[in-house]
């Protein structure tokens, strides 16, 4: 199945059947269509818990991983290539109870990344994304460094 065909609500919509994500109670929906601001929430459940019952580190950044990438090849359009370079991960406090994100990317920084591209012939943005858990604390902050040229 070539998922780039497919438009990129129902592949938001294929993500949550994805059995990683499935496993580690993960679900994720498209906050607006348009803009392609995505929601992404994972409850604190038996298969992401660890020893010391808060959420693994790993399914804390598993959540995150794919999303800036997907939205900036949406938008970017087909005319370039997309990849993730580089993931840090800041733990903040201890995931003890269901947590979010939300991925946005402003159409100034879509501008920004195609005049890079076309002066440079590459860009590496960098955008941040925070976890946080129902009360709105910060539960880590992950920096996503993507590669973007030209095809």
């Amino acid at each position: 199945m070539n998922l780039q065909k497919l438009s990129f609500s129902n592949v938001i919509r294929l993500m949550n059947f994805y059995p990683p994500y499935l496993g580690a109670g993960v679900r994720v929906k498209v906050l607006d269509k348009d803009e392609l601001i995505v929601r992404v929430d994972m409850n604190l459940n038996i298969f992401n818990k660890n020893y010391v019952g808060t959420h693994f580190g790993g399914s804390l950044y598993s959540m995150v991983d794919p999303f800036y990438m997907l939205i900036l090849m949406r938008k970017l359009g087909r005319d370039f290539i997309v990849w993730d370079k580089k993931a840090d991960i800041s733990f903040k406090r201890p995931g003890r109870e269901n947590v979010y994100a939300i991925f946005e990317i402003k159409r100034e920084k879509v501008v920004q990344i195609r005049e890079e591209v076309g002066k440079l012939g590459k860009c590496e943005p960098v955008f941040e994304v925070s976890i946080k858990n129902q009360k709105g604390d910060v539960i880590a902050t992950v920096l996503k460094t993507l590669w973007v040229k030209k095809k």
